[in-house]
C-alpha cells in the first residue's frame, strides 16, 4: 500500500487543481468531479520528483499575518507610487540597494524575492547566490539602511519564523 503522502504528495496542490478544473468546467456534474479528482493525484504524483522539496510551514498562523500584511503593503505602496509618479513636484530618487540575506532556504529566499517585487516601487534585480545578496531596485529612495532594516523586519525575519530557517 502506497503511504498517504506518496499518493498525494502535494495535498493543497491536489485540491487546487481540483476546483481549477471544476471551474473552468462551470460544471459539478459526476464525470467531471471524478475527472478532476484523477487529474488532481495524477498529476503532482507524475510530477513531484522534478520539484525542490519546500520547507515545512511551522507556524500557519505567522504566515496567515505575513500574507496579511503584505496585501495591506501593496495597498499603500500602490498609491505611494501613484501619488509619486503623478506629482509634478517630486522627482523620484531611483537606486540600487545590496541586500544582505540573512538565510539561505531557497524557497524562503523566493518568496521574500517575490514579496519584495509584488511590492510596488521596489523589485528583486538580481540574487547573488555565493554572496548572499539580492540586488533591489527601488523607485524612491532617501535613505538605503532604513530599506534594509525595513525588509528585514516586515519580511525576512517573519519568513524565517514562518519555515524554520
Amino acid at each position: 500500500m502506497i503511504p498517504a503522502t506518496r499518493l498525494i504528495p502535494t495535498p493543497f496542490l491536489t485540491l487546487l487543481l481540483v476546483a481549477v478544473w471544476l471551474m473552468l468546467q462551470n460544471s459539478l456534474s459526476p464525470g467531471n468531479i471524478i475527472m478532476a479528482v484523477i487529474l488532481g493525484i495524477a498529476l503532482p504524483r507524475l510530477t513531484y520528483r522534478f520539484w525542490d522539496r519546500q520547507p515545512d510551514v511551522q507556524r500557519p498562523w505567522l504566515l496567515i499575518r505575513y500574507i496579511l500584511r503584505l496585501i495591506g503593503d501593496i495597498i499603500v505602496a500602490n498609491y505611494e507610487v501613484s501619488k509619486l509618479v503623478l506629482s509634478p513636484w517630486h522627482k523620484p530618487k531611483p537606486y540600487f540597494v545590496v541586500y544582505p540575506l540573512s538565510m539561505t532556504d531557497h524557497f524562503a529566499i523566493t518568496v521574500l524575492t517575490s514579496t519584495i517585487s509584488l511590492t510596488p516601487g521596489t523589485i528583486s534585480a538580481h540574487f547573488r547566490l555565493h554572496e548572499g545578496t539580492v540586488l533591489i531596485h527601488a523607485l524612491d529612495l532617501e535613505d538605503e539602511e532604513a530599506l534594509i532594516n525595513e525588509i528585514y523586519e516586515r519580511y525576512e525575519k517573519p519568513l524565517k519564523e514562518i519555515f524554520g530557517c
